[in-house]
């Protein structure tokens, strides 16, 4: 019983950790307006860059498997 009692309180202090208080936060106004085209290269850029290398390698792993 006292082994579950100490479960519980460690994960309430991890928890607890996490919580951000709001005074932290700030919320203002953008400072430069970003257009739909813009956000949209941005997230196909991205895409490509995170994805791209991950496909290739997917794409030519029986080349790798082979070539040992």
């Amino acid at each position: 019983m006292s082994g579950i009692k100490s479960s519980v309180n460690l994960l309430r202090v991890a928890v607890r950790s996490q919580i951000v208080s709001k005074a932290a936060l700030s919320h203002k106004p953008a400072k430069h307006h970003i257009s739909a085209g813009e956000q949209g290269i941005a997230l196909t850029v991205f895409f490509i860059t995170i994805l791209g290398p991950s496909g290739y390698v997917l794409a030519h792993l029986e080349d790798y498997k082979h070539h040992s």
